[in-house]
């Protein structure tokens, strides 16, 4: 009754046009005659002063029934879409305008950046308010960014509003090894209006053009995709014909370029993996990481090279005093949701002169000094704690990463302190414009076009594994920022290189909530495969 209040101009005790219409005409009368102890009058003022009266004592009430039909057009347009239903079952009056495609174009407009005009719309017999009702409304929850449940390796699925479809693009890193090529992407199921009734879902996997599809929303956060005609993916070379497509397109080559026999046979390995998956996926939502001032650079999605499995994608977030690199891909020795780099940012290594960077000894050397630092001050932290009775976790709950100090840094590799109260490294920018680097003899890189100055270093640890995920372990390794767009990541134990170029796409619908939901959101994807 309240909203009858709003959109009428009047109370429930004063004549409410609803109310009256099940009441006798002696309540009617009766109502109007009591004194106005309406809470909702503040409102209705407000509503009075949009028709153009001015509140007041003396002002005569102006009910919205009493408008001109344009400008309640204009009105309606600009309530959210979400709330025009109920606008609708207040008078005939309301309805017959909320039929006007005026309202609903703009609606589609604002909230899904659609901007397809009215007169392309006519031709196809499909009504702004369709769109809107049964296209854009019934899959937001589809919108936004979502990894696929693809075992080990993952994925990066982009659901976006495309003109008058919906469609979810698959985003590809650029062929190894170049990280600085910007992403690829291919379409893989889209929805739109043929007709008034509903929406249509087709897949466009394989090679033979739209077909049909099902998409289900499972629960909150995660939906899954059906194809209905899987003979479409189907060529008629057989096997060998889809297999030497997908090398090219996933590797930019063809298998007899690939000389590594390792790397073939991790190559075959993913092809027949992920074409298992070529009927029905699941997918589930992640989002981009939260930005704070005091961050050491934008956090985001980077490509990076990872040796034989060629090239990832990895989100960079930043945790306090931490840096995480989450895989949004993986593979079968580090798969899709684990953290596969951790930066302590409170302990910033110096590296050697140039001509010392050259011998790998001497950059162990100096990152190993750091590792156990960083070993003793938890070791203190875990001590101080047991003694005070608390159990030897972080302030979070959580337990301290292996190889990364829980507590307070006492100093990092130049020995000098860091300020109290500094929050992480934006109080360690540096005083000078960067410094040389140069890979030490022996590590190996993809790629060889690395910059050769870098801003800052700092400790760092990197997740290793065997195949399968088997006896995973972090070990010691060196953070390397280049700019605001590239960092890298020496693996001391696999003395390895590994580069990171930031994915330059606009993502929208992807922003978290609230930080808790990010942190919650890492959890779940890491559980998955842990």
């Amino acid at each position: 009754m309240a909203v009858c209040a709003r959109l009428c101009g009047v109370g429930p005790s004063r004549g409410c046009r609803r109310r009256q219409h099940r009441r006798g005409p002696a309540e009617a009368a009766s109502a109007d005659s009591e004194p106005d102890t309406d809470p909702e009058e503040e409102r209705i003022e407000a509503g009075a002063a949009l028709a153009g009266s001015r509140p007041g004592p003396s002002a005569p009430r102006c009910s919205l029934l009493e408008l001109p039909p344009e400008l309640l057009v204009e009105i309606f347009a600009s309530l959210p879409g979400t709330d025009l239903p109920s606008l609708a079952q207040v008078c005939t009056k309301f309805r017959r305008i909320l039929h006007t495609d005026t309202i609903w174009r703009r609606r589609c407009r604002e909230e899904y950046g659609v901007c397809e005009n009215l007169r392309k719309l006519e031709i196809t017999g499909v009504s702004c308010r369709d769109v809107y009702a049964k296209l854009l409304h019934r899959y937001r929850h589809i919108l936004g960014l979502w990894q696929p449940d693809i075992g080990p390796y993952g994925g990066l699925l982009n659901v976006v509003v495309d003109g008058l479809f919906i469609i979810g693009w698959m985003y590809l890193p650029p062929h190894d090894p170049h990280v600085d090529d910007p992403m690829r992407f291919k379409p893989l199921f889209r929805i739109h209006l043929m007709e008034r009734k509903s929406a249509t879902v087709e897949c466009m996997y394989g090679h033979k053009g739209p077909h049909h599809g099902h998409i289900q929303i499972v629960k909150k956060d995660e939906f899954s995709t059906k194809c209905n005609q899987t003979d479409h993916h189907r060529m008629s070379g057989g096997r060998q014909e889809e297999f030497r497509t997908w090398l090219r397109e996933e590797w930019g080559r063809t298998l007899e370029d690939i000389f590594h026999e390792h790397m073939q046979e991790l190559i075959l390995m993913k092809f027949i993996y992920t074409s298992q998956y070529d009927n029905c996926l699941t997918y589930r939502r992640i989002y981009l990481p939260p930005s704070h001032p005091d961050d050491l650079i934008k956090p985001g999605l980077f490509k990076g090279t990872y040796g034989s499995h060629g090239l990832e994608i990895v989100m960079l977030s930043f945790h306090g005093r931490r840096a995480r690199g989450t895989k949004i891909t993986g593979d079968p020795n580090i798969p899709a949701g684990q953290q596969t780099v951790e930066v302590d940012l409170r302990h910033r290594i110096q590296l050697p002169e140039a001509e010392n960077l050259r011998n790998f000894n001497e950059l162990s050397r100096v990152v190993l000094e750091v590792r156990e630092q960083v070993r003793q001050e938890q070791q203190r932290q875990q001590e101080g704690e047991q003694e005070d009775g608390q159990d030897p976790a972080s302030p979070t709950g959580e337990p301290p990463a292996k190889g990364a100090a829980a507590g307070p840094a006492e100093g990092t590799a130049e020995g000098h302190q860091e300020p109290e109260g500094s929050s992480g490294a934006a109080a360690q920018q540096p005083t000078e414009p960067g410094q040389p680097f140069v890979l030490p003899v022996g590590v190996s890189s993809r790629n060889e076009d690395y910059p050769r100055t870098c801003r800052m270093c700092f400790y760092g640890t990197g997740l290793i594994a065997g195949h399968g995920f088997t006896s995973p372990e972090r070990t010691p390794g060196v953070f390397i920022l280049f700019d605001d767009d590239r960092f890298g990541f020496i693996w001391l134990e696999l003395k390895s290189f590994s580069l990171y170029s930031r994915v330059k796409a606009a993502f929208q619908n992807a922003d978290a909530p609230s930080p808790q939901a990010f942190d919650e959101m890492l959890k779940n994807i890491q559980s998955l495969t842990s």
